[in-house]
C-alpha cells in the first residue's frame, strides 16, 4: 500500500528559529509522523535570521529560478535545503531577497509587524505549492502551522481547485494562540483579486484582521487541529463555529498518534468546499 503523503507548512521551525511552542512542534510532530509510516516534506520561510553557515543550507538550483507574481511585481523563487540529522528530515527552505533577506522574522527590531506580511504569506504559500509540483509529489494532506500559511488553504481549494496535482489534496490548519495584533495592508483583498480570487473571498477579506483572516480560512479548510492547550477566546470561537473535521487539544505525548490517525479521517472524508 502506498504511504500516505503529509506535507507540513510552517512559519518557523526549530532548530532553525527559536525554540517556541509552533517551532518545537513543527519539529517534533513531522518526525513522529514520519516515524508513524507516513511519508513527509517540510516547508518554512528562509528568515534572515537562520544561519545558513551554521545550519548547511544549500540553493537547490533544480528548484529554484521560477518568479511568482504578487500584486504585478516579479518575485523570484529560490529553494534552499537543510538536514535535521537526528530526525532523518530534511527542509525546504522558500526564499526571496525583497521578503525574507531581512534579520527579523515578522516584526522589526522594535517589535513592530511588517506591512508587507501579507505579500510574505502570499509568496510563501504559492512557493511552497509551485515547489511540491516541480518536485513531483502530491501530497495528501497540507498541515500549516502558524498565521504566515493562513491562505494556503484558499489557494489550494480556488486557484489550485483545476490542477491535478492537488485534486485530492486536503489541507488542515493547527490553531495555535500567537496571532498578529497588526492588520493586514489594506489592499490584501486586491492583492487577492489580481491573483484570481473571486469576489466571494475578496470581500471577506475586507477586515485584514489575524481573527477575520482565520474565521475566513476556516470555512475552507478541510480540517483544524489545536496545538495550544487553551485558546484564546476568539480563536477558540473560531474553532467551536468551525463544520470542518475537528480535533481539540491532545498533550504533547499523545499528539502524534492522535494527529496521525486525524489525517486519515480527513483523508479518508468527502469534505465539499
Amino acid at each position: 500500500m502506498e504511504k500516505k503523503k503529509i506535507l507540513f507548512v510552517s512559519q518557523e521551525i526549530f532548530p532553525f528559529s527559536p525554540k517556541t511552542e509552533l517551532s518545537h512542534t513543527a519539529r517534533r510532530l513531522p518526525q513522529g509522523i514520519q516515524e508513524s509510516g507516513k511519508e513527509i516534506r517540510v516547508f518554512t520561510p528562509r528568515f534572515g535570521s537562520i544561519n545558513e553557515r551554521r545550519h548547511q543550507l544549500h540553493e537547490v538550483i533544480r528548484l529554484s529560478g521560477m518568479n511568482l507574481i504578487i500584486d504585478d511585481n516579479d518575485h523570484p523563487l529560490i529553494i534552499k535545503v537543510a538536514s535535521i540529522a537526528p530526525a532523518r528530515m530534511q527542509v525546504y527552505f522558500i526564499d526571496n531577497d525583497e521578503f525574507f533577506k531581512r534579520k527579523h522574522t515578522v516584526t522589526d527590531e522594535k517589535g513592530a509587524f511588517y506591512a508587507d506580511n501579507d505579500e510574505r504569506s502570499m509568496f510563501f504559500c504559492r512557493g511552497v505549492l509551485e515547489t511540491v509540483k516541480k518536485l513531483g509529489w502530491q501530497p495528501d494532506v497540507i498541515h500549516c502551522h502558524g498565521w504566515m500559511t493562513t491562505v494556503m488553504a484558499l489557494y489550494v481549494k480556488k486557484i489550485y481547485a483545476k490542477d491535478p496535482h492537488f485534486a485530492n489534496t486536503k489541507v488542515v490548519y493547527n490553531l495555535y494562540n500567537d496571532t498578529f495584533n497588526t492588520n493586514w495592508d489594506v489592499r490584501f483583498p486586491d492583492k487577492l483579486k489580481f491573483d484570481g480570487f473571486e469576489d466571494e473571498i475578496v470581500n471577506a477579506m475586507s477586515d485584514t484582521s489575524c481573527e477575520n483572516i482565520t474565521r475566513v480560512i476556516s470555512k475552507y479548510v478541510d480540517g483544524i487541529t489545536v496545538a495550544s492547550e487553551t485558546l484564546s477566546p476568539e480563536l477558540q470561537a473560531i474553532y467551536d463555529e468551525a463544520t470542518c473535521l475537528k480535533q481539540a487539544y491532545v498533550p504533547e505525548e499523545n499528539q502524534t498518534k492522535v494527529f496521525s490517525e486525524f489525517f486519515d479521517k480527513v483523508i479518508e472524508a468527502n469534505v465539499l468546499i
